[in-house]
């Protein structure tokens, strides 16, 4: 992968973030929202992980952001402090290259480092390459819930996989 850094997030790195979301929101099922949030949404999101301390991973290819990843609590409760869900997207130009193993990679090393014991993946189950990509890195399958969304006119599964870390 030439000229590929991962990097920590940066309040410049917004605007890129919110249109790389925005193209999921509007392309795919990877994310169940069914409206783009905006920049102050996302700055706002994306503050309070750094905020807390939590792995925020940008990738960035010839100076121009083409990925991020991050781990955040898993659920709210202080039970669940020591689990984090995982979240990654790519625009829609990286995909297929390898960046996507790079930053789960770099997200499980960081989880681990920040204190997290288990990290969970919640997956649309058309994702069959998020799915493999996880696999890849040790995640097993947990199950998978029969119609629990419903985004474009259809039904989707999600398929839950866990990892310890």
């Amino acid at each position: 992968m030439p000229d590929l850094s991962l990097r920590p997030f940066k309040w410049q790195d917004v605007p890129a973030i919110t249109a790389i979301y925005a193209h999921h929101v509007q392309t795919g099922v990877a994310t169940f929202d069914t409206e783009a949030p905006g920049e102050t949404f996302m700055a706002e999101k994306f503050g309070h992980m750094v905020d807390l301390g939590h792995p925020v991973i940008m990738a960035e290819r010839d100076g121009k952001l083409v990925g991020y990843a991050y781990a955040s609590t898993f659920r709210p409760r202080p039970a669940y402090r020591f689990t984090c869900e995982d979240t990654l997207y790519l625009a829609p130009e990286a995909v297929g290259q390898g960046i996507g193993t790079a930053l789960l990679g770099q997200l499980i090393t960081d989880s681990q480092a920040f204190g997290f014991r288990q990290m969970i993946a919640v997956i649309t189950a058309e994702g069959k390459h998020s799915v493999a990509l996880h696999a890849k890195l040790g995640f097993k399958v947990l199950g998978t819930y029969p119609e629990l969304g419903f985004k474009f006119d259809r039904w989707l599964d999600i398929v839950h996989m866990q990892r310890t870390l």
